[in-house]
Protein backbone atom coordinates (compact mmCIF):
# COMPACT_ATOMS: atom_id res chain seq x y z
CA UNK A 1 0.00 0.00 0.00
CA UNK A 2 1.31 3.32 -1.12
CA UNK A 3 1.63 6.43 1.53
CA UNK A 4 -0.96 8.48 -0.43
CA UNK A 5 -3.25 5.49 0.64
CA UNK A 6 -2.80 5.51 4.29
CA UNK A 7 -5.35 7.49 6.06
CA UNK A 8 -3.38 10.36 7.87
CA UNK A 9 -6.73 11.56 10.30
CA UNK A 10 -6.88 7.28 11.89
CA UNK A 11 -5.68 9.13 15.55
CA UNK A 12 -8.13 12.03 14.86
CA UNK A 13 -10.68 11.16 18.07
CA UNK A 14 -11.87 13.24 21.00
CA UNK A 15 -9.23 13.97 23.44
CA UNK A 16 -11.30 13.66 26.55
CA UNK A 17 -13.29 10.26 27.89
CA UNK A 18 -17.08 10.49 28.69
CA UNK A 19 -17.57 9.15 31.89
CA UNK A 20 -20.15 5.97 31.52
CA UNK A 21 -22.37 4.11 34.02
CA UNK A 22 -23.28 1.02 35.86
CA UNK A 23 -25.17 -0.70 37.87
CA UNK A 24 -24.27 -3.79 39.52
CA UNK A 25 -25.32 -7.35 38.73
CA UNK A 26 -25.92 -10.29 41.20
CA UNK A 27 -23.73 -13.16 40.41
CA UNK A 28 -25.16 -16.32 39.70
CA UNK A 29 -24.03 -18.83 42.59
CA UNK A 30 -24.73 -22.63 44.26
CA UNK A 31 -26.55 -22.61 47.43
CA UNK A 32 -25.86 -25.78 50.06
CA UNK A 33 -22.58 -27.71 50.44
CA UNK A 34 -20.12 -27.18 47.67
CA UNK A 35 -16.93 -29.37 46.64
CA UNK A 36 -14.67 -27.23 44.35
CA UNK A 37 -11.03 -27.77 43.08
CA UNK A 38 -8.63 -25.20 44.02
CA UNK A 39 -5.06 -24.69 44.49
CA UNK A 40 -3.99 -25.59 47.98
CA UNK A 41 -1.02 -24.19 49.48
CA UNK A 42 0.82 -26.99 50.47
CA UNK A 43 3.59 -24.69 51.74
CA UNK A 44 5.12 -21.66 52.05
CA UNK A 45 9.02 -21.36 52.39
CA UNK A 46 12.49 -19.25 52.03
CA UNK A 47 15.23 -21.68 50.39
CA UNK A 48 18.74 -20.69 50.19
CA UNK A 49 21.16 -21.75 47.62
CA UNK A 50 24.39 -20.88 47.63
CA UNK A 51 26.43 -20.77 43.56
CA UNK A 52 30.15 -19.98 42.72
CA UNK A 53 31.24 -19.72 39.36
CA UNK A 54 33.50 -17.88 36.87
CA UNK A 55 32.35 -14.91 33.89
CA UNK A 56 34.58 -14.63 31.14
CA UNK A 57 34.71 -11.17 29.26
CA UNK A 58 35.00 -11.00 25.61
CA UNK A 59 37.48 -8.13 25.93
CA UNK A 60 39.53 -6.32 28.56
CA UNK A 61 37.47 -4.83 31.29
CA UNK A 62 38.64 -1.59 33.22
CA UNK A 63 35.73 -1.77 36.17
CA UNK A 64 32.33 -2.89 36.14
CA UNK A 65 29.59 0.14 36.23
CA UNK A 66 26.87 -1.58 37.16
CA UNK A 67 24.96 -5.25 37.63
CA UNK A 68 21.54 -6.06 37.45
CA UNK A 69 20.14 -9.29 38.61
CA UNK A 70 17.14 -11.59 38.09
CA UNK A 71 15.77 -15.12 39.13
CA UNK A 72 14.73 -17.58 36.46
CA UNK A 73 13.20 -20.57 38.52
CA UNK A 74 12.70 -23.36 35.18
CA UNK A 75 12.01 -25.99 38.17
CA UNK A 76 10.76 -26.87 40.67
CA UNK A 77 9.05 -30.43 41.68
CA UNK A 78 7.99 -31.87 45.11
CA UNK A 79 8.82 -35.80 44.89
CA UNK A 80 6.50 -37.23 46.86
CA UNK A 81 6.33 -38.94 49.62
CA UNK A 82 9.71 -38.13 50.22
CA UNK A 83 9.12 -34.56 50.44
CA UNK A 84 12.24 -33.22 48.99
CA UNK A 85 11.99 -30.45 47.07
CA UNK A 86 14.31 -30.30 43.92
CA UNK A 87 14.67 -26.80 42.70
CA UNK A 88 16.76 -25.53 39.57
CA UNK A 89 17.05 -22.81 37.77
CA UNK A 90 19.45 -19.23 36.77
CA UNK A 91 20.31 -16.08 37.88
CA UNK A 92 19.96 -13.59 34.49
CA UNK A 93 22.94 -11.07 35.05
CA UNK A 94 23.37 -8.19 33.08
CA UNK A 95 26.35 -6.40 33.37
CA UNK A 96 27.74 -3.16 32.32
CA UNK A 97 31.39 -2.34 32.30
CA UNK A 98 33.97 -0.22 30.99
CA UNK A 99 36.68 -1.39 27.96
CA UNK A 100 39.14 0.74 27.72
CA UNK A 101 39.12 2.21 24.06
CA UNK A 102 42.48 0.23 21.85
CA UNK A 103 43.78 -1.42 25.17
CA UNK A 104 45.57 1.84 26.39
CA UNK A 105 46.67 3.53 23.19
CA UNK A 106 44.35 6.36 23.93
CA UNK A 107 45.36 6.57 27.07
CA UNK A 108 47.85 8.68 29.12
CA UNK A 109 49.51 8.61 32.61
CA UNK A 110 46.75 10.91 33.84
CA UNK A 111 43.14 9.77 31.85
CA UNK A 112 42.39 6.37 30.44
CA UNK A 113 39.69 6.76 27.12
CA UNK A 114 36.85 3.91 27.78
CA UNK A 115 34.11 2.73 26.00
CA UNK A 116 30.54 1.39 27.83
CA UNK A 117 29.09 -2.04 27.24
CA UNK A 118 27.35 -4.69 28.46
CA UNK A 119 27.48 -8.59 28.81
CA UNK A 120 24.23 -10.91 30.07
CA UNK A 121 24.60 -14.01 30.95
CA UNK A 122 22.67 -17.00 32.97
CA UNK A 123 24.52 -18.67 36.12
CA UNK A 124 23.18 -21.57 37.17
CA UNK A 125 21.91 -22.96 40.53
CA UNK A 126 20.16 -25.99 41.78
CA UNK A 127 19.49 -27.35 45.11
CA UNK A 128 17.42 -30.02 46.85
CA UNK A 129 15.56 -29.34 50.37
CA UNK A 130 13.27 -31.25 52.30
CA UNK A 131 9.90 -29.83 53.74
CA UNK A 132 9.23 -30.70 57.35
CA UNK A 133 6.39 -28.80 57.95
CA UNK A 134 3.31 -28.57 55.58
CA UNK A 135 0.29 -26.02 55.96
CA UNK A 136 -1.86 -28.71 54.50
CA UNK A 137 -0.86 -32.27 53.58
CA UNK A 138 -0.43 -33.24 50.09
CA UNK A 139 -2.81 -36.04 48.48
CA UNK A 140 -0.35 -38.66 47.47
CA UNK A 141 -0.18 -40.69 44.21
CA UNK A 142 -2.12 -43.22 43.34
CA UNK A 143 0.09 -46.12 42.07
CA UNK A 144 -0.87 -48.09 38.87
CA UNK A 145 -2.08 -51.54 39.00
CA UNK A 146 -1.53 -54.63 36.80
CA UNK A 147 -3.00 -57.74 37.08
CA UNK A 148 -2.82 -61.16 34.87
CA UNK A 149 -6.04 -63.58 35.54
CA UNK A 150 -6.83 -67.33 34.05
CA UNK A 151 -9.54 -69.13 33.42
CA UNK A 152 -9.25 -73.07 34.22
CA UNK A 153 -9.35 -75.81 31.28
CA UNK A 154 -9.39 -79.61 31.16
CA UNK A 155 -8.52 -81.79 28.51
CA UNK A 156 -8.22 -85.11 27.78
CA UNK A 157 -5.10 -86.89 28.13
CA UNK A 158 -3.33 -88.52 24.91
CA UNK A 159 -3.02 -92.52 24.55
CA UNK A 160 -0.62 -93.48 27.74
CA UNK A 161 -2.51 -92.31 30.34
CA UNK A 162 -5.22 -93.49 32.72
CA UNK A 163 -8.80 -92.85 31.04
CA UNK A 164 -10.36 -90.86 33.84
CA UNK A 165 -7.36 -88.39 33.81
CA UNK A 166 -7.15 -85.29 32.61
CA UNK A 167 -5.05 -82.23 32.05
CA UNK A 168 -5.90 -79.58 33.91
CA UNK A 169 -4.08 -76.05 34.15
CA UNK A 170 -4.79 -72.37 33.13
CA UNK A 171 -5.55 -71.89 29.33
CA UNK A 172 -1.87 -70.82 27.97
CA UNK A 173 -3.49 -69.68 24.54
CA UNK A 174 -4.91 -66.57 25.76
CA UNK A 175 -3.68 -64.01 28.06
CA UNK A 176 -6.19 -61.62 30.43
CA UNK A 177 -5.38 -58.73 32.44
CA UNK A 178 -7.05 -55.53 34.52
CA UNK A 179 -4.94 -52.40 34.14
CA UNK A 180 -5.55 -49.60 36.52
CA UNK A 181 -3.92 -45.92 35.82
CA UNK A 182 -4.27 -42.91 38.23
CA UNK A 183 -4.09 -38.68 37.17
CA UNK A 184 -2.57 -37.75 40.22
CA UNK A 185 -2.39 -33.82 40.48
CA UNK A 186 1.58 -32.72 40.05
CA UNK A 187 2.41 -30.01 42.67
CA UNK A 188 3.73 -26.87 41.58
CA UNK A 189 5.29 -23.90 42.53
CA UNK A 190 5.14 -20.22 42.16
CA UNK A 191 8.12 -17.55 42.97
CA UNK A 192 7.45 -14.68 45.46
CA UNK A 193 10.66 -13.10 45.98
CA UNK A 194 14.04 -13.66 45.94
CA UNK A 195 16.97 -11.49 47.48
CA UNK A 196 20.88 -12.07 46.12
CA UNK A 197 23.80 -10.60 47.48
CA UNK A 198 27.12 -11.57 45.49
CA UNK A 199 30.74 -11.12 45.58
CA UNK A 200 32.40 -10.17 42.20
CA UNK A 201 36.17 -10.62 42.27
CA UNK A 202 38.38 -10.29 39.43
CA UNK A 203 41.15 -13.09 39.19
CA UNK A 204 43.28 -12.22 35.85
CA UNK A 205 43.71 -8.35 36.82
CA UNK A 206 46.84 -6.64 35.01
CA UNK A 207 48.03 -3.62 35.78
CA UNK A 208 48.40 -0.58 33.94
CA UNK A 209 52.41 0.71 33.08
CA UNK A 210 52.92 3.74 34.89
CA UNK A 211 53.78 5.38 32.21
CA UNK A 212 50.85 5.19 30.07
CA UNK A 213 47.98 5.25 32.64
CA UNK A 214 47.13 5.99 36.05
CA UNK A 215 48.60 4.94 38.88
CA UNK A 216 46.55 1.72 40.32
CA UNK A 217 44.67 1.33 37.09
CA UNK A 218 44.07 -2.32 35.07
CA UNK A 219 42.10 -4.35 33.22
CA UNK A 220 41.01 -8.16 33.39
CA UNK A 221 38.52 -10.20 31.61
CA UNK A 222 37.72 -12.83 34.01
CA UNK A 223 35.24 -12.38 37.21
CA UNK A 224 35.31 -15.15 40.14
CA UNK A 225 31.57 -14.23 41.50
CA UNK A 226 30.11 -15.85 45.13
CA UNK A 227 26.26 -15.44 45.64
CA UNK A 228 24.12 -16.47 48.24
CA UNK A 229 20.08 -16.68 46.75
CA UNK A 230 17.29 -16.67 48.95
CA UNK A 231 13.92 -17.66 47.28
CA UNK A 232 10.85 -17.75 48.65
CA UNK A 233 8.19 -19.95 47.56
CA UNK A 234 5.03 -21.45 47.22
CA UNK A 235 4.21 -25.37 46.88
CA UNK A 236 0.83 -25.93 45.66
CA UNK A 237 -1.03 -28.91 44.69
CA UNK A 238 -4.99 -29.01 42.99
CA UNK A 239 -7.34 -31.03 45.62
CA UNK A 240 -11.02 -31.24 46.12
CA UNK A 241 -12.11 -28.87 49.00
CA UNK A 242 -15.34 -28.53 50.72
CA UNK A 243 -17.01 -25.21 50.69
CA UNK A 244 -19.47 -24.32 53.18
CA UNK A 245 -21.57 -21.35 51.57
CA UNK A 246 -23.06 -19.70 54.98
CA UNK A 247 -21.88 -19.07 58.03
CA UNK A 248 -24.40 -21.49 59.81
CA UNK A 249 -23.61 -24.54 57.80
CA UNK A 250 -21.44 -27.17 59.28
CA UNK A 251 -19.24 -29.42 56.86
CA UNK A 252 -18.91 -32.73 58.05
CA UNK A 253 -17.54 -35.72 56.52
CA UNK A 254 -20.80 -37.67 57.57
CA UNK A 255 -22.67 -35.95 55.57
CA UNK A 256 -20.86 -37.34 52.35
Amino acid sequence: MSEKHIKNDVCNFPSTINECDNKPNKPSVSLGKLVTKVPVVLAELTLQANVDACIKFPEPVLEIKDVKKHVKLVQCRLLLPTNKLFVKGFIRKNIQYASPSKEICESNHTAISSNLHSLTVDVPFHCVTEIKHFLAEPVMPEVNKRQEFDFFISKPLPSGFPEKDHFQSSDLSQFHQESIQHYNELPFCELISSSIIEWDEAINRVMFHEDDAPIGEGCFNQVEEKMVIDIRLKVLQNQQVRVCSTTNDDCHDDDY
